[in-house]
C-alpha cells in the first residue's frame, strides 16, 4: 500500500513562489524548496520531472500576481499611461524579484512577452493606446512604444534604486514625456 501524498503542487509552487519573492528566481533549487515546503525533495520530483517545469508554475502565478496587482491600481489620471506607468513602476519598487522575473530576465515564462505580461487578460495597453488614439494622438501605437520605453527604463532604474522620485514627481514625468512624445 502506498502512502498518502502528503504535499501537493500547489503548496510546492507557493513555496517556490515565496523564494522568488524573497531571494530571486534563480534562487530556486531543490534542496531550498524542500526545506521551505516543509518535505524531501522526493515529491517534488514525484509531481514535477524537473526544475524547469516547476520554474514554469512559478513564472505563471508571477504573471498572475502582477496581472491582480494592476488590477486593483485606481485610475485616476486622465493623460494615458500614467496610471499604467506609476503601476509598472511601483511594482518594481514593492516587488523587485518578481519584477526582474517577469521584465528583465529571459527565463521561462511560457513564451509570453513583456507586451503580453503587460496587456494581461484587462487589455491594459490596448486600453491605454485606444485613450490616447481618443485624446487626439494621430500615431497611438508609436507614442506607446516611446513611452513604455521610458516607463521600462524607469522601472529598472526602481528596481537599482536609482529610481527615488515621489508620486507626484513621477505623474509629472510621465506627463512630460506623454506630451513630448506625443508632438514627435
Amino acid at each position: 500500500m502506498s502512502r498518502k501524498a502528503t504535499i501537493t503542487q500547489e503548496e510546492i509552487v507557493n513555496a517556490a513562489f515565496k523564494i522568488t519573492v524573497k531571494e530571486g528566481f534563480d534562487q530556486i533549487t531543490s534542496r531550498k524548496l524542500a526545506g521551505a515546503a516543509g518535505c524531501s525533495t522526493q515529491p517534488i520530483f514525484r509531481i514535477y520531472d524537473n526544475m524547469d517545469e516547476l520554474k514554469r508554475d512559478v513564472a505563471a502565478q508571477a504573471i498572475a500576481y502582477f496581472e491582480d496587482y494592476c488590477r486593483g491600481r485606481e485610475q485616476k489620471h486622465s493623460t494615458p499611461f500614467i496610471d499604467l506607468g506609476l503601476c509598472y513602476i511601483r511594482f518594481a519598487q514593492e516587488h523587485t524579484n518578481l519584477f526582474k522575473l517577469l521584465f528583465v530576465s529571459a527565463d521561462i515564462k511560457d513564451n509570453k512577452s513583456m507586451y503580453d505580461i503587460v496587456n494581461g487578460s484587462d487589455e491594459n495597453i490596448v486600453r491605454e493606446v485606444s485613450r490616447a488614439r481618443e485624446a487626439g494622438v494621430a500615431d497611438a501605437e508609436q507614442l506607446f512604444m516611446k513611452m513604455w520605453i521610458f516607463i521600462h527604463g524607469a522601472g529598472c532604474m526602481a528596481v537599482t534604486g536609482d529610481y527615488d522620485l515621489d508620486e507626484d514627481d513621477s505623474v509629472a514625468m510621465l506627463e512630460s514625456a506623454f506630451e513630448a512624445f506625443g508632438k514627435a
